[in-house]
C-alpha cells in the first residue's frame, strides 16, 4: 500500500510541487466521482438518441438527477457511519454492476429506470464521501488549488464518459460500451480501497446534531442567512445563461457540428483550464480577493454574450463561448473554495452536501425559467438580465469574508 501523504499545516504555504502523491490521490477520486455522473447524464443520453427513443422518455431521464439534489438527506449517514474509503469503494462497485446491467435490461424495460436511479443514487452517495474526504483532508491554505484539481478531474471524467465512450459506438455495440464503463467503475472501486483513512471521533447523535446546529448558527443567524444567500446567488447568472447558449448558437446560424466542437468539447477543455488556473490564483491571492476578481470575470462573460447577440457573427459567438467557458472554470474554483472553507471539519460531508444542494437548487430554478424569459424578450435582453442577476452576490462578499475568517 502507498504510504500516506501528510498534508501540510495551514500556517505553511508549500511549493506547488509538494505533496504530488496527495494531489494525484485527490485527482483520482474526483475522476471516479465524475465518471458515474457522466454515464447517467451523457452516455445514456447518447444511447437513447442512437436508439431513436422518444423525446418524452429522454426528457424524463432528467428526473434521474434528483439524487444529487437530495443527497443532503443521507449525507449524515455517510458522515457518521463507516469510512470514506468504503463508502467510495462501495458506491463505485454498485455503480459498476448496475451500469453493466443497463443494456441487458434494455431502455424499454421498467428495469431501465430502476437501474439508472440506482447508478444515480450510488454516484450521489460517492460524491458526499469524496466531498467530505477532500475537504477534511486538505489544509485551508490549499483550498483554491484543491478545487481547481477537483473541477478539472470531474469535468474530464464527464467528458470521457460521454464523448469518449460515445465515440466508440461507431466501432463497438452499446452493450460492450456499457460493460467497459462498468468495468472502469469496478477498477475505481479497487483503487478506492487504498485510500488513506482520516481519524474519526465517535460521538452520540445528540452531540453530533448539536455540533451541526452550532455550525449552522456560526456567529449568529444573520451570518448564516447571508452565507445561504451568497451560495444561492454567486453562480446565479452563470447558471441561468447555460441552457440558452446552444439555442443561441443555432439562432445565430451556426451548425450542430460547431456547437459540438467549439461549445461542448473545446468549452469543457477551457472550463478545466479555467478551474486549474482559478484554483492556483485562489491559493495565491486568497479566497476573498479571488471571489471579487474571478467572480467579476464570470459575470462579464454574460455581458459579452449580450453584446454579441445584438449583431451575431461566427467570430463573435466563438469569442463569447471561449470567454464564457474559461471564466466559468475560474469562478467555479473560487466558489468551491468558499464551500470547502465554510464546511471544513469532522462533519464536512454533511455540511458540503447541504451548501452544494442549495447551489444546485438555484441552478435548476434559473435554468428552468431561462427559456420563458428569452421567448418573452430576446437573447440580448436575456443575457443582459443574467449579468444583472450575477451582481447581488458581490454585495454579500464583506459578510462572507467575516464568516470565512472565523471558520
Amino acid at each position: 500500500m502507498v504510504a500516506p501523504f501528510e498534508p501540510p499545516k495551514d500556517e505553511l504555504r508549500p511549493s506547488p510541487w509538494s505533496g504530488a502523491r496527495w494531489w494525484l490521490t485527490i485527482a483520482a477520486i474526483n475522476l471516479a466521482s465524475g465518471w458515474p455522473y457522466g454515464i447517467v447524464n451523457k452516455l445514456v443520453s447518447l444511447w437513447l438518441t442512437a436508439e431513436n427513443t422518444s423525446l418524452k422518455q429522454m426528457g424524463l431521464v432528467s428526473l434521474i438527477g434528483l439524487p444529487w439534489t437530495f443527497k443532503v438527506f443521507w449525507a449524515p449517514l455517510v458522515d457518521r457511519h463507516g469510512t470514506a474509503r468504503w463508502w467510495i469503494a462501495g458506491s463505485l462497485l454498485s455503480a459498476g454492476f448496475l451500469t453493466a446491467a443497463l443494456p441487458v435490461a434494455g431502455h424499454t424495460s421498467p428495469w431501465f429506470w430502476i437501474l439508472l436511479l440506482g447508478i444515480a443514487f450510488a454516484s450521489a452517495t460517492q460524491d458526499v464521501a469524496i466531498d467530505g474526504y477532500s475537504t477534511a483532508s486538505t489544509p485551508k491554505v490549499m483550498h483554491g488549488r484543491l478545487n481547481g484539481v477537483r473541477v478539472a478531474a470531474y469535468r474530464t471524467a464527464m467528458l470521457s464518459a460521454g464523448g469518449g465512450l460515445g465515440w466508440l459506438s461507431g466501432y463497438l455495440s452499446w452493450t460492450n460500451i456499457f460493460w467497459i464503463a462498468g468495468a472502469l467503475c469496478l477498477i475505481g472501486a479497487l483503487l478506492a480501497t487504498q485510500l488513506r483513512e482520516l481519524p474519526q471521533t465517535p460521538r452520540p447523535l445528540t452531540q453530533w446534531s448539536a455540533e451541526l446546529f452550532r455550525w449552522l448558527r456560526g456567529d449568529g443567524w444573520l451570518g448564516t442567512i447571508l452565507l445561504v444567500a451568497f451560495v444561492l446567488t454567486f453562480k446565479l447568472g452563470d447558471a441561468a445563461i447555460v441552457p440558452m447558449v446552444d439555442p443561441f448558437w443555432k439562432h445565430a446560424g451556426l451548425s450542430v457540428q460547431e456547437i459540438s466542437i467549439i461549445s461542448i468539447t473545446l468549452g469543457t477543455a477551457l472550463v478545466v483550464i479555467g478551474a486549474l488556473v482559478g484554483g492556483e490564483i485562489t491559493t495565491r491571492i486568497g479566497t476573498f480577493h479571488a471571489l471579487w476578481s474571478l467572480g467579476a470575470l464570470q459575470a462579464l462573460s454574460n455581458l459579452v454574450y449580450c453584446l454579441v447577440a445584438l449583431e451575431p457573427s461566427r467570430s463573435g459567438v466563438y469569442v463569447a463561448s471561449v470567454f464564457e467557458s474559461l471564466t466559468q472554470g475560474l469562478g467555479t474554483a473560487a466558489f468551491l473554495a468558499v464551500l470547502t472553507q465554510a464546511t471544513k471539519g469532522e462533519q464536512a460531508a454533511t455540511r458540503f452536501a447541504l451548501l452544494s444542494a442549495l447551489a444546485g437548487f438555484t441552478r435548476s430554478i434559473a435554468g428552468a425559467t431561462s427559456g420563458y424569459i428569452t421567448e418573452s424578450t430576446s437573447y440580448s435582453t436575456f443575457f443582459a438580465i443574467t449579468f444583472v442577476m450575477a451582481l447581488p452576490a458581490f454585495l454579500l462578499l464583506p459578510a462572507i469574508r467575516s464568516r470565512l475568517e472565523n471558520s
